[in-house]
């Protein structure tokens, strides 16, 4: 697989957070994200557009056409913004990002949120452990971040040094998982 194609799945990956086709059935252990129920057996993209919490991030997919990618087989690890995540960020950004001539830089930015992997969280405290106390992440958009842990909660901090907390660890989905985080993550400057 060539680095664009891998970029793309990723992208499309992170984007696919936020979109979602095909209903929902009732399932008592699906974990909740953004007031929906996120199912085990469907994609990261039919789970991701019934979350209102990721609406900004579903903008962001369709404007850099990474929807059909995050539809892939993975297996995809996305690490989510949310709405808030994507409101800190510094004003215009996101108007900015989402306008044709800039698909280059979204698209960096979402695969950035992404990892050719499953990894469940006590996978990457495992990783955390092992290089005693911080763990490089390497991502399909190309930035390495670096995954941490306190008290049961996975950080990343990314290549401007902000720190993403996981909200809401371990959404399994067919083609991968979905960690919500509090922060958007940036390349190094």
């Amino acid at each position: 697989m060539t680095f664009s194609r891998t970029m793309t799945l990723a992208a499309a990956t992170a984007m696919a957070v936020a979109f979602g086709s095909g209903a929902a059935f009732a399932d008592d252990h699906a974990k909740m994200v953004g007031g929906a129920a996120m199912y085990e057996n469907k994609t990261i993209v039919e789970n991701a557009v019934n979350s209102q919490d990721h609406e900004t991030l579903v903008a962001a997919v369709k404007a850099a056409g990474l929807v059909e990618t995050l539809q892939g087989d993975g297996p995809f690890t996305v690490f989510a913004p949310t709405d808030d995540a994507f409101d800190a960020l510094p004003e215009g950004t996101v108007a900015s990002l989402l306008k044709p001539e800039n698909k280059a830089q979204l698209t960096k930015i979402l695969t950035c949120h992404v990892v050719a992997a499953d990894a469940m969280s006590d996978a990457i405290m495992k990783m955390v452990d092992d290089d005693k106390g911080a763990h490089p992440v390497k991502t399909v958009g190309g930035c390495t971040f670096t995954a941490m842990y306190d008290d049961g909660t996975v950080m990343l901090k990314d290549g401007q040094g902000n720190v993403a907390n996981v909200t809401i660890a371990d959404v399994k989905q067919s083609n991968g998982v979905i960690h919500v985080i509090d922060t958007v993550l940036l390349p190094a400057s």
